[in-house]
């Protein structure tokens, strides 16, 4: 089979590789039919952020089960399913808590498509073929109707966005949600965006300062407003900063309301100084790290299948398979590539 490597900044080749085969009765093989850019992706290509290969490219898709274990009862061949980017178990102490991104089950950060940062054993999905362990507890069926390239972010990108949103918006029904958007984690704050109004925030605000992204923003029913990522809009019960660097980060805290909560979805590399006196003094809860994709995955899929929630407004650019080394060294912000 083939399977697409990431060689260096801006360098991909497809290489000629043994197909994998079921080794335990509770893997499956899954065949990728619609795959898209995780937010890191396009750092990566460019050489901005600190993954600069080999090792097999891709971790947000959805796919087609080809093949099951002896063991495998919630999914069948032929089903469409989403394939959570990190490795979970289902069944260990942090699983069970809802905590895929830490199965302890597998080394800490096991997941598809990162390299030496998610564990080099995993491959990509950016293949011909992919074998999925703990198929029952990973593998998240489509739901009648919900198209594929839609939600071919529901791997990492989707959930993300709404960890930032739906728990807090649960607990706050109505409160008003205010989006940081950027460059950092752009869909992933788009998603937020949408998201919240999904969840039915009586105001949702999205700054950025980029014309493309204010367009996306607003289509996805959100209020927007042009200005640079530390621009005073007032203060909200919910903040989500995705533009990434210090600034940003700051002008999200200060922008979250008394017992309010902020929570950052992009990666800082470097180290930021917190106002941490003026957060307690609010009672500001303050949360960062990955997303745990797998427990949210039903929740985004069914707001989606409802007509709530229209994901593929965020995709700005959709290409074919054999389109894809091009259309990813163009590093669109999300690209879906379709077989």
């Amino acid at each position: 089979m083939q399977r697409l490597m990431l060689t260096g900044p801006g360098a991909l080749r497809w290489e000629e590789h043994p197909e994998p085969v079921l080794t335990h009765p509770d893997q499956a093989l899954v065949r990728p039919i619609a795959l898209a850019t995780c937010d890191i992706d396009p750092a990566v290509l460019r050489g901005t952020f600190p993954l600069p290969g080999p090792y097999p490219f891709g971790h947000e898709g959805v796919a087609e089960v080809v093949a099951i274990g002896d063991d495998v009862r919630s999914v069948a061949v032929g089903d469409r399913v989403v394939v959570p980017f990190q490795i979970s178990c289902g069944t260990c102490a942090a699983c069970l808590r809802g905590r895929t991104g830490n199965c302890t089950s597998h080394p800490p950060l096991s997941t598809f498509g990162l390299g030496p940062l998610g564990g080099l054993d995993w491959g990509g999905f950016w293949a011909d073929l992919t074998l999925i362990p703990h198929a029952d507890a990973m593998l998240v069926p489509l739901p009648p109707g919900v198209d594929p390239v839609a939600v071919a972010s529901a791997s990492d990108n989707i959930p993300d966005g709404y960890r930032a949103v739906g728990p807090q918006l649960a607990d706050h029904p109505g409160a008003e949600v205010l989006v940081i958007g950027g460059s950092a984690a752009p869909s992933i704050g788009l998603y937020a965006a949408g998201l919240a109004v999904a969840l039915n925030a009586s105001r949702v605000v999205y700054l950025d300062n980029s014309v493309e992204r204010l367009e996306i923003a607003k289509a996805l029913g959100a209020e927007v407003i042009e200005g640079p990522r530390d621009a005073r809009v007032g203060r909200f019960p919910i903040t989500v900063e995705s533009a990434g660097g210090a600034k940003a980060l700051r002008a999200a805290i200060d922008a979250t309301a008394y017992d309010g909560w902020c929570t950052s979805v992009s990666v800082q590399l470097t180290d930021v100084s917190l106002p941490v006196f003026d957060m307690y003094s609010r009672c500001c809860t303050f949360h960062t790290g990955r997303a745990h994709a797998r427990p949210v995955i039903p929740e985004v899929l069914e707001l989606v299948a409802a007509g709530r929630f229209d994901p593929s407004l965020v995709t700005t650019r959709t290409a074919n398979w054999d389109e894809a080394v091009e259309a990813l060294v163009e590093t669109p912000m999300k690209l879906v590539v379709v077989r």
